[in-house]
């Protein structure tokens, strides 16, 4: 009687392949198996591959099986490149108006409405000063002096100060000397025709243009609310935002502006908004 074959049977019966060599029938090798391990090897490869397949159609090979691969690389790079535009006219404008500032500073503006410093772009606070009494008038005046010159001595002894090294702008002969009482805020070096300004540290270039009273200006902002400022140059070599290293060329001096009897560099140190004796902290 003949035996009923069942799919048991069938995937458990086991098999010999045999390979031979086709002129001499020498046996080169055998392979043993059986319909069930067959059947789970090619479905773990086929499995393999298709995973394989999946992944590279999502990563590596995207844009050439995903249609939708080059909308979606753009729309990620237009989202970012929207945020760094925004991002870079916030921090223009907020330059442009601290730059305002500045000039409006140097050209003795009283009636400049400062809305940059207090971060509020929208409402303007006005700072006009109201007309005051003679005495008012006085005892504000000395009262400013006394505090400017008690802080000066204070910032003079920080260590933001003290702790750092400073080049020398230019090599010359001081002249004049910093003195709060006669309202000059820093020193006059008298040095060759045509000599190199040099920047006292690292940092950006916050104000680069001509007035009227100082001839060209350029002013730097560096670290530890340190602030140099240039003046009477006969030519400025940087322009507001670059970068500047210490001991790196800026200018040349000149003989600009108004309040100059001679070619020599005004040179002003500012920390915390309040002028410093260069003297103290740069061997000149």
């Amino acid at each position: 009687m003949k035996t009923r074959k069942t799919l048991s049977n069938w995937l458990t019966n086991r098999y010999l392949l045999i390979l031979r060599n086709e002129e001499n029938f020498a046996e080169k090798t055998t392979i043993s198996f059986t319909y069930a391990k067959l059947i789970l090897v090619t479905f773990s490869i086929l499995l393999v591959l298709m995973i394989a397949s999946l992944y590279l159609s999502s990563t590596l090979m995207a844009k050439w099986f995903d249609p939708r691969h080059e909308l979606i690389v753009m729309d990620r790079n237009l989202v970012y490149l929207a945020d760094k535009v925004d991002s870079l006219e916030n921090q223009m404008r907020i330059k442009d108006q601290f730059i305002t500032n500045i000039q409006h500073i140097l050209i003795g503006d009283v009636e400049y409405r400062d809305s940059a410093i207090l971060g509020n772009t929208d409402k303007a606070v006005d700072n006009t000063i109201e007309p005051i009494s003679a005495i008012d008038s006085q005892f504000r005046k000395e009262f400013e002096k006394d505090e400017l010159s008690f802080m000066t001595i204070n910032t003079s002894m920080s260590e933001e100060l003290t702790g750092q090294y400073f080049y020398s702008p230019i090599d010359g002969i001081i002249t004049t000397k910093f003195n709060l009482k006669e309202e000059h805020y820093g020193i006059d070096i008298v040095s060759n025709k045509n000599e190199p300004v040099k920047s006292i540290a690292e940092g950006i270039v916050i104000f680069s243009d001509w007035t009227q009273e100082s001839g060209n200006v350029i002013i730097i902002q560096h670290r530890g609310n340190i602030t140099s400022v240039y003046k009477h140059n006969s030519a400025l070599l940087k322009k507001v935002g670059n970068f500047v290293t210490a001991g790196q060329v800026i200018a040349i001096i000149g003989n600009t502006g108004e309040l100059t009897t001679g070619p020599h560099l005004h040179f002003e140190m500012w920390y915390k908004g309040n002028p410093v004796d260069p003297e103290e902290f740069i061997s000149f």
